[in-house]
């Protein structure tokens, strides 16, 4: 799941500061996020997922389909 959230950062060419802002959160909460070191909550994978377009499946890795449903 971890490196599905940092790919698609990367993809959109953002840096970490940029997430957190969105999730209106600290850059290093998100980076801790990335790393797995915290468990990522619900509502925050589910902004994740919204503001990506995928799905919270394919996140957390359940999925490969990125469909956001």
């Amino acid at each position: 799941m971890y490196k599905r959230i940092r790919d698609l950062r990367e993809d959109k060419d953002l840096k970490q500061k940029d997430i957190a802002a969105i999730l209106n959160c600290s850059q290093r909460v998100y980076s801790n996020y990335e790393r797995g070191d915290i468990d990522i909550p619900t509502e925050v994978l589910i902004k994740l997922a919204k503001f990506h377009g995928v799905s919270v499946d394919f996140l957390l890795g359940i999925s490969d389909d990125k469909k956001w449903e």
